[in-house]
C-alpha cells in the first residue's frame, strides 16, 4: 500500500491503535518546512486515513495537523522578514545577518574594538502564575516598540535595532567615546515606560561570527 510521503509515522499510530495527533503535528510541520501547501497536506492525512480506517481523518488529528503545519509555516515567513510585524523591530536573523556583515569586513578583532551590543530588557514583565495571556502579550509587544523607538533616537546613526526576545531590544552599536553616554540617554528614555525601569546594557561581541550568534541565541533565551 502506497502512502503520502512523510506520513509513515501517522500509518503506524493508527495500526498500532496509537494516538497519531503527535505524529500529525510532527508529519504537518515537516510538510510546511518542505514546501507542501496545506491543501496537499490535508489531502495526504485524508488519503493515509481513508486507506488504514475507511473513513475520513477525526477532528483531533485534523486539528493537530493544522496547527503543526501553521506554525512552522509563520516561523519561517517570519524568519525570513527583515521586520518583526509587531513591534517593526528588526527581526533577531536580521541582526544575526548583520553581524556576519561586520566580522567579514572588518575581521574579529576590529569587530570587537568598533562594535557592540546594546540590550535593553524590559523586567517585572511575567505575571505571578508565569504564561502571559494575550492582553499582557500585546501590551508587553507595544512597551517594547516604545523602547526600539527610544533606541532609534539615541542610535540614529543608521545602527540595527532589533528584537531579541519578547522582553528584549538590541542595537548594534558603533563603540566610541560616546557610546557610554548614549546608553544613559536610552536608559533615562526608557525609564518611565514600566512600573519597574529597564535593565540596560553593553554586551561586548566574541572573536568569532559563530561565537556571536551563540551569544544572541543565549540573549534571546534569557
Amino acid at each position: 500500500m502506497g502512502l503520502p510521503r512523510r506520513f509513515e509515522a501517522v500509518a503506524e499510530a493508527l495500526v498500532s491503535g496509537s494516538d497519531p495527533c503527535d505524529a500529525c503535528s510532527v508529519v504537518g510541520r515537516d510538510l510546511a518546512l518542505d514546501g507542501s501547501s496545506l491543501e496537499d497536506t490535508m489531502a495526504g492525512l485524508r488519503q493515509t486515513w481513508r486507506a488504514l480506517e475507511g473513513c475520513d481523518p477525526s477532528y483531533d488529528a485534523t486539528s493537530a495537523l493544522l496547527v503543526g503545519w501553521s506554525e512552522a509555516a509563520l516561523s519561517y515567513f517570519h524568519a525570513l522578514s527583515c521586520e518583526d510585524p509587531m513591534t517593526g523591530l528588526a527581526t533577531r536573523v536580521h541582526v544575526r545577518s548583520r553581524l556576519g556583515d561586520l566580522y567579514r569586513q572588518h575581521g574579529a578583532t576590529d569587530v570587537n574594538t568598533a562594535w557592540a551590543l546594546v540590550v535593553c530588557e524590559l523586567t517585572g514583565e511575567a505575571p505571578a502564575g508565569g504564561e502571559l495571556d494575550a492582553g499582557h502579550r500585546l501590551a508587553r509587544s507595544l512597551r517594547l516598540s516604545r523602547v526600539g523607538e527610544a533606541a532609534r533616537t539615541v542610535f540614529a546613526g543608521g545602527e540595527t535595532v532589533g528584537r531579541l526576545a519578547p522582553h528584549r531590544v538590541v542595537v548594534v552599536a558603533s563603540r566610541g567615546d560616546r557610546l557610554g553616554t548614549r546608553v544613559r540617554l536610552l536608559r533615562s528614555l526608557v525609564a518611565g515606560l514600566t512600573d519597574d525601569p529597564p535593565r540596560v546594557w553593553i554586551e561586548g561581541l566574541p572573536a568569532t561570527d559563530l561565537a556571536a550568534s551563540q551569544l544572541l541565541d543565549e540573549l534571546a533565551r534569557g
